[in-house]
């Protein structure tokens, strides 16, 4: 029977299928309604402010590519540029492989296991001031301080102890080692899940076929956390190009001012947006970051497909 002569004769204004949808829509609108306000909008309007010249007050001024021009031809940005793809390189493989490492320890039946793997989640979810500050001072480039002391009573002479964030040669891999400790213990957790959703049967099967631990771990292990690996690097890599709050507290110093030498994309943009009111110019910068990020993206979603094909 037709859906509009059923209404008719039922005396109903709604079928049940359209009032399913009612009900549906009404808990979607107003979480699209915030996102349109609060995100869609401003992404929208960040690609139009990419071609204008604008400081938040004065009319904006149309200048084409310029801002592009003049990003490819900034010291800043070519250093921020280069900077965002090392630490993403180091960064991404690190974290991967510590996360990793223990989760596969931390699913055996160990004693304190449960202990441990609150040890190793506690600085993902600690306070990023605090456990900076802490970082901060265990690699304080003085000899006094914890790290440099044992570095120095192992023999290495007084001169040559790293400065860490205080020196431009060691600051990037300062920010990596802090990253890479910081955020292994979240992605610990997911690996966990991966573990723990494989057929212990399989590991039963190895085992009576004389299989060891690298055996099992290359034939059975790593190829079934493929598609948790794949979720992990997605997110590490994005999260890596938004890398800002970590390199503002261990290399901004008294000033807030971060050098060449520790310069990302995102202090970038802030720094240009917030300091010097240069918006179009920061939205080019983050236009240019947006794309990386897709690029990337769609580079790894297209491995993936391969590999499961």
């Amino acid at each position: 029977m037709d859906e509009n002569v059923k209404k008719v004769r039922t005396g109903e204004r709604f079928t049940r299928q359209e009032k399913r949808n009612l009900v549906a829509y009404s808990f979607i609108i107003p979480n699209f309604i915030g996102f349109a306000i609060f995100t869609l909008g401003p992404i929208l309007f960040a690609f139009i402010l990419a071609f204008m010249r604008w400081d938040g007050n004065s009319p904006m001024q149309f200048v084409g590519i310029n801002n592009f021009v003049t990003m490819f031809q900034n010291q800043r940005f070519q250093a921020s540029f280069l900077n965002t793809i090392v630490y993403c390189a180091a960064t991404v493989p690190l974290t991967l492989a510590s996360a990793l490492g223990l989760a596969v320890v931390l699913n055996q039946k160990i004693i304190g296991r449960d202990f441990f793997r609150t040890v190793s989640f506690f600085p993902y979810v600690a306070s990023l001031v605090a456990v900076a500050a802490v970082w901060n001072m265990l690699f304080s480039p003085q000899k006094s301080g914890p790290v440099n002391m044992i570095l120095y009573h192992l023999g290495v002479h007084i001169k040559n102890l790293p400065k860490w964030s205080a020196d431009p040669h060691w600051v990037m891999f300062t920010i990596v080692l802090f990253s890479v400790w910081k955020n292994m213990g979240y992605y610990m957790v997911i690996y966990l899940a991966g573990l723990q959703g494989i057929n212990g049967q399989l590991y039963e099967a190895a085992g009576l076929d004389g299989c060891n631990f690298w055996q099992r771990f290359r034939y059975i292990t790593w190829p079934q956390l493929q598609p948790t690996t794949f979720f992990v690097t997605i997110i590490l890599t994005i999260n890596c190009f938004k890398v800002y709050d970590i390199v503002y507290m261990l290399a901004g110093g008294s000033n807030g001012i971060v050098s060449n030498q520790a310069m990302v994309l995102v202090y970038h943009i802030y720094e240009e947006a917030f300091r010097n009111w240069n918006l179009g110019y920061s939205s080019a910068v983050a236009m240019v970051l947006f794309f990386m990020v897709l690029t990337i993206t769609l580079i790894q979603f297209k491995g993936e497909k391969d590999y499961a094909n």
